[in-house]
């Protein structure tokens, strides 16, 4: 099956979404408890490694929500897109421009994890830009 053809079915959306909340809810769940033990590995403050899993639990349930629709909002699904891009280039910045020195570990958690947040950004822009086409061509 084709990108194009995958990206039109009427479910991809909410699978995309329903993905994004788990993977986002897996990290969130591991940032959260773990903190003390990767904060040593990772040379990133604990403080910030829960803040971040905490930061994480409302749009765990935001997206969570969206995917359990047939048709997600453009609106809402842009959004989720837009927090998606911006935890990347916040990410980008704690392991290369931030007030912390992160270990080679530290880097590579943070940077595996924004591209897999870039993934779902992208897919769901995908899904969007779909989405719009076949509207269109329904008018």
């Amino acid at each position: 099956m084709r990108l194009r053809q995958m990206t039109a079915h009427p479910r991809f959306l909410p699978r995309v979404l329903l993905l994004d909340a788990v993977a986002s809810g897996a990290t969130a769940a591991l940032l959260v408890a773990a903190a003390d033990v990767l904060a040593p590995v990772l040379a990133l403050p604990a403080g910030l490694l829960r803040g971040a899993g905490v930061a994480l639990l409302p749009f765990v349930a935001l997206v969570y929500g969206l995917s359990r629709r047939e048709a997600p909002p453009r609106r809402w699904v842009a959004a989720v897109v837009a927090v998606n891009l911006a935890w990347v280039v916040a990410s980008a910045w704690v392991a290369f421009g931030g007030a912390w020195r992160p270990s080679a570990v530290g880097v590579a958690f943070v940077l595996a994890q924004a591209l897999a947040v870039l993934a779902f950004a992208e897919l769901g822009w995908f899904g969007l830009r779909a989405r719009r086409v076949a509207s269109a061509g329904l008018a």
